[in-house]
């Protein structure tokens, strides 16, 4: 990264997830994979809490978004071996507390939390409504509690960037570790926001799928089908990773954010926030667009976006067939807002591990106007240099770069 310090490189040593496919690392690779029943909302089914420690109370004191990001970072963790067991709290294994940070973000943080207690108050009157819901409800809940929880005493911060923040989350912390500012990050993204009021904003701004089938880049794309759940990824420095003997999936070389400027939910015409993201991204990782072999697009099955992302990616890596392939794991997991972009990266990361590519779930027929590769069907890969783009409302954008470890 260009802002690297004396050489500081930032590795990927451990994945946490919890997504409607599946929670835990091997369930979710798995569920890339599987056959997805048409439903326009995609939750996480029988998700217990207490199965990474949280305790019947504690978990009372926190919203479901919350619970998603401490169950998700317990798996990374584990991963990364600096826990010793799923259930675990405390200090971690081998590290300098003051220097670990946690950025976990949400686009929305405790929606659930902020509905119930709205018709709490409306039904049984002031007195009623809980005194955390200020600590439920504020987006920072998920990152505050992962500190408390183990003990982390470094920078602790939240982005909220919409669809955009989960990427941002990650590029931001592995910027600390390259820096020098750390040595461990968590980073990643959380939301758990299928309220109805919610789900009724977004079914009047004619958001979501009619048909219940997220198909990014498909000629017969209707929107998105909106889900849940975190992704959380452990960064260190590479050369604590390997003195430790750490397993590591790739490298995080680079990043960028850029926005539109122009509006709410559009992107902006021709791309140009998008282009100039992936372009950042890129130069800050110095790797020229003929090395890349992979993007992980953002594709959420709307009509503007998936043929705003084409277009650019087909303009920046120049003529059909010498352009890396794309593929968009939202036809299985649906959009999770803004925790996608960190969902999407653990899908780059266990990509790297298993030298493969999951499928584009959903989509059958490319819309010609999408001139890109699709993966259509689970394809091996020689890993290489990747990209993960995220764009979010209001015309957010950003873009990680990952390479071979």
């Amino acid at each position: 990264m260009i802002e690297s310090r004396n050489g500081r490189r930032v590795v990927i040593t451990g994945v946490g997830v919890v997504a409607p496919c599946g929670t835990g690392a091997d369930a979710f690779w798995d569920g890339l994979s599987k056959p997805v029943e048409p439903a326009v909302l995609r939750r996480v089914i029988d998700f217990d809490p207490e199965r990474c420690g949280l305790g019947r109370v504690e978990a009372r004191r926190l919203d479901r978004f919350a619970q998603f990001a401490i169950a998700a970072t317990a798996e990374a963790l584990l991963d990364a071996g600096l826990l010793a067991e799923l259930t675990a709290a405390g200090a971690l294994v081998g590290v300098d507390s003051e220097r670990a940070g946690v950025l976990v973000g949400s686009g929305i943080g405790g929606a659930i939390s902020w509905e119930q207690q709205a018709l709490i108050r409306r039904d049984r009157g002031e007195r009623a409504v809980s005194p955390l819901t200020v600590p439920m409800v504020m987006p920072n809940a998920a990152s505050a509690a992962i500190s408390m929880r183990w003990l982390l005493y470094g920078p602790c911060e939240t982005v909220a960037t919409s669809c955009a923040t989960g990427t941002h989350a990650v590029a931001n912390a592995a910027r600390w570790i390259a820096s020098g500012r750390c040595d461990v990050a968590i980073a990643g993204g959380a939301e758990a926001c299928l309220t109805d009021t919610n789900l009724a904003g977004f079914t009047n701004m004619r958001a979501l799928s009619q048909t219940g089938i997220s198909r990014p880049f498909d000629v017969d794309r209707d929107g998105f089908c909106a889900s849940e759940g975190a992704g959380v990824l452990v960064l260190e420095e590479a050369s604590r990773a390997a003195a430790r003997g750490a397993r590591v999936y790739a490298e995080v070389a680079g990043s960028a954010s850029t926005a539109d400027g122009y509006h709410i939910t559009a992107p902006a015409p021709g791309g140009r926030g998008a282009l100039a993201c992936m372009r950042l991204a890129l130069d800050d990782a110095g790797i020229a667009p003929r090395n890349v072999t992979h993007i992980n697009a953002h594709g959420t099955s709307t009509p503007l976006n998936d043929a705003t992302e084409a277009a650019v990616i087909a303009e920046l890596f120049g003529p059909s067939g010498t352009r890396p392939v794309v593929s968009a794991v939202k036809g299985v997991t649906g959009h999770s807002l803004g925790a996608a972009g960190a969902i999407e990266a653990v899908a780059l990361a266990l990509s790297y591990a298993h030298r493969e590519l999951p499928p584009t779930a959903g989509t059958a027929s490319v819309d010609p106007v999408c001139d890109i590769d699709v993966v259509l069907a689970p394809r091996a890969w020689d890993p290489g240099p990747a990209l993960s783009n995220s764009f979010g409302f209001g015309g957010l954008n950003g873009t990680l770069v990952l390479v071979p470890a």
